[in-house]
């Protein structure tokens, strides 16, 4: 809550500065869209701070800070541009009737997610793409059911704005979204094109421009496929295995690329996660036009080709397949690409 020198309950930076800039490179640019939330304030009402504590507790390991503001009339205004996301623990009227007024630009307001106090109902406001929609899967961990309301989300579909956060990247020109994501609704997109520099790019207003957060030098995808159910732990080591073969160190992966049909399966999530890496999926089209070598059942049994050697060689930057399908423990397969 905050205190009468305008400071909060902070669970470590309370001192920050209104910019939201913490160090970590999240979140403190306005075209930063596509990077990951790091700072959030819970709005609630007294009566509910002990659901509050419980969100808190529950998301203290994914966010550099969390703190907790009583509600009051003027507590969004107050602390507008503190956090990257706002969870208000109330109903979606309240925080939309005191947040409206606030709005000026999507790509630099921050982004207004709302929670029942029984945690049924995680309900993104604005800045879905901005924060909210990662907040409220999140909340999912607690019980709550994230409700999605965005094209791609709503459609099971990973858009530009998600694939930006999967590649480390952010969005620079964020108008252009529109088009790009109505691609993606449509399957018309495909894999993100990549230009090494120097180079001058002309580009029109229907091409996204993602810019890199790092250089992540002469990296390597790991294109991964499974039978469903894989445990987190199986999905390591087939990793493992595959980095070994191409002679290649966890710091060499720019990230995990899959199919859309894959691209829900918890151990593979669990695992991206615990190892800090994005997973960007590619539809059945995508992976058609990159198809490796190996022969795959599944172009057989259901028409998809192999996922592993195909999201590799999509999502490498040469397109090229460093090292084919290998298989573990008949649960998951890894290919690397480059």
């Amino acid at each position: 809550m905050s205190t009468d020198d305008g400071t909060t309950d902070a669970s470590g930076g309370a001192n920050e500065t209104d910019d939201g800039d913490s160090g970590g490179g999240h979140c403190s640019t306005a075209d930063s869209d596509g990077e990951v939330a790091e700072t959030l304030g819970i709005v609630t009402f007294e009566r509910k701070r002990d659901t509050a504590e419980e969100i808190k507790a529950g998301l203290a390991d994914r966010y550099d800070r969390i703190d907790l503001l009583e509600y009051h009339g003027d507590v969004f205004a107050e602390h507008w541009g503190e956090y990257d996301v706002f969870c208000g623990l109330m109903a979606s009227g309240i925080a939309m009737r005191k947040t409206a007024p606030l709005l000026d630009d999507k790509w630099d307001d921050p982004a207004v997610v709302v929670v029942d106090e029984e945690l049924t109902w995680a309900i993104p406001l604005t800045g879905g793409h901005h924060g909210a929609n990662q907040v409220a899967e999140d909340l999912a961990s607690l019980g709550a059911v994230p409700a999605m309301t965005t094209a791609s989300e709503a459609a099971g579909k990973q858009g530009v704005e998600e694939r930006a956060k999967a590649l480390d990247a952010h969005v620079v020109n964020g108008d252009s979204t529109v088009a790009t994501n109505l691609a993606v609704l449509d399957d018309e997109l495909g894999p993100v094109a990549r230009l090494d520099g120097p180079r001058a790019v002309l580009v029109g207003d229907d091409v996204t421009v993602l810019k890199r957060n790092s250089d992540p030098g002469e990296g390597v995808v790991l294109g991964t496929g499974s039978v469903s159910g894989a445990d987190a732990e199986q999905f390591e080591a087939a990793w493992e295995r595959a980095l070994d073969e191409a002679d290649a160190d966890w710091e060499d992966v720019e990230f995990v690329a899959t199919g859309t049909r894959k691209e829900e399966e918890p151990g593979l999530l669990e695992a991206a996660e615990e190892r800090g890496l994005g997973v960007v999926s590619f539809e059945k089209e995508t992976l058609e036009e990159h198809e490796g070598p190996t022969p795959s059942r599944s172009k057989e049994l259901i028409g998809w080709p192999g996922v592993s050697e195909a999201s590799a060689i999509a999502g490498g930057r040469d397109h090229e397949l460093v090292v084919g399908k290998i298989g573990y423990e008949d649960s998951v397969t890894v290919a690397v690409g480059r």
